[in-house]
């Protein structure tokens, strides 16, 4: 963490508080200035680098062997777009390993290269996440340059003046242009993503910054898929009389994005159709609702996040990816939390009583992470059932 660069440093972490990681450059070169967090997950590297919900972060890889199953053009998880709509860095304890996978058609560094993302790897990973997990997610600038020349001074400036995620509508930039429709199923062992057979219900998903394999999630319990952007009015969605609406992930400030959102959910809400949000939708359905949400200090982001179920008691090891929760002692009538997260607490689903409208913190669609909460797509699909 000296701000004398040794030899041989060919890429570098500035935070706004000085401090100066050096290691080697990996991926894109260039710099790029965004909030710092840690991603648990085992596996999955290039699902969450290209997952939207991480537009403007830098993730750090607590896992410390990455690139063994390499890349490959079926596992990208945004619509559309480059780095700028995803995570914009990542950061590594050893060198990315050579692909040794099947499946594969490039290795992790070409990818990153190819793809915009600038990584910085030979860092202690240990010491940045117990950093973070103590005093939150620091503003920062990932910069690599293969002559090793670095201006640690205008980087930290950099890191300083960024405004940091709060206040910030991302989901305008990370969601599609128009409205598309979407017919690839879940990926089964050996065949690939499967074609859905005939469907049963009219989906309409808002995307602020959607996954694919919500998606595909969807497709598989029956759905037609209609994708439309994040400032698509509640009348243009029930003009296409679907059979429920799904409210997706995205990146950015709930309450930010909300200014436009929350009033079009709040109609939708009242129009009786029956509404899922996941993650960022989540939130903004929470603000609907009567609610509140606020700013995490490190965020939860992994593939084995324990949740319990509180209307089956069950628990579930779960995908996670978000830095705003639902104040949870904000929760009016007639709200009831359905999911709380079982490292802090924290809320992690919710459901109104008297109507078909509920929402999760995390991602029952994994892609990484487990698939224990599949279950919520054929509960949506319970739902629509019910409603016809």
């Amino acid at each position: 963490m000296s701000r004398e660069l040794l030899p041989g440093v060919t890429g570098v972490l500035v935070l706004a508080d000085g401090t100066v990681l050096q290691g080697i450059g990996v991926g894109a070169v260039g710099e790029a200035v965004g909030e710092v967090c840690f991603n648990t997950a085992m596996t999955g590297y290039q699902e969450i680098l290209t997952d939207p919900s991480y537009m403007a972060q830098i993730v750090a890889f607590t896992f410390p062997h990455v690139g063994n199953v390499g890349t490959n053009i079926e596992d990208i998880e945004q619509m559309s777009g480059s780095a700028e709509t995803a995570a914009r860095g990542a950061i590594f304890r050893d060198l990315p390993t050579k692909p040794a996978n099947w499946r594969a058609d490039a290795d992790l560094e070409t990818w990153m290269s190819r793809r915009g993302v600038i990584g910085l790897a030979g860092v202690d990973t240990r010491a940045l996440t117990r950093s973070i997990r103590e005093h939150g997610m620091p503003h920062g600038v990932i910069a690599h340059d293969p002559e090793g020349k670095f201006d640690l001074d205008a980087l930290v400036a950099k890191a300083k003046a960024w405004s940091g995620l709060e206040g910030l509508d991302l989901a305008k930039d990370a969601s599609c242009l128009q409205p598309f429709t979407y017919d690839e199923g879940l990926w089964d062992w050996n065949g690939g993503y499967a074609k859905p057979g005939e469907a049963k219900y009219e989906v309409v998903v808002v995307d602020y910054g959607v996954k694919r394999n919500i998606l595909r999630a969807l497709t598989s319990v029956g759905a037609h898929v209609t994708v439309v952007p994040a400032k698509t009015t509640a009348e243009e969605i029930l003009a296409r009389n679907p059979d429920g609406v799904l409210l997706s992930n995205g990146p950015g400030d709930p309450a930010a994005t909300g200014e436009y959102a929350v009033p079009e959910i709040r109609k939708l809400v009242d129009s009786g159709k029956p509404v899922f949000g996941i993650c960022l939708g989540h939130q903004m359905l929470s603000l609907a609702l009567g609610a509140k949400t606020k700013k995490m200090d490190q965020g939860h982001h992994g593939a084995n996040h324990p949740v319990k179920d509180l209307t089956t008691g069950k628990v579930e090891i779960v995908s996670m990816n978000h830095g705003f929760t639902v104040d949870r002692d904000s929760l009016p009538e007639p709200v009831v939390e359905t999911h709380v997260s079982l490292f802090d607490g924290t809320n992690a689903g919710l459901a109104l009583k008297d109507k078909p409208v509920f929402s999760i913190q995390h991602h029952p669609e994994a892609s990484p992470g487990p698939t224990d909460s599949l279950y919520l797509f054929e509960r949506f699909a319970g739902f629509m059932d019910k409603a016809k």
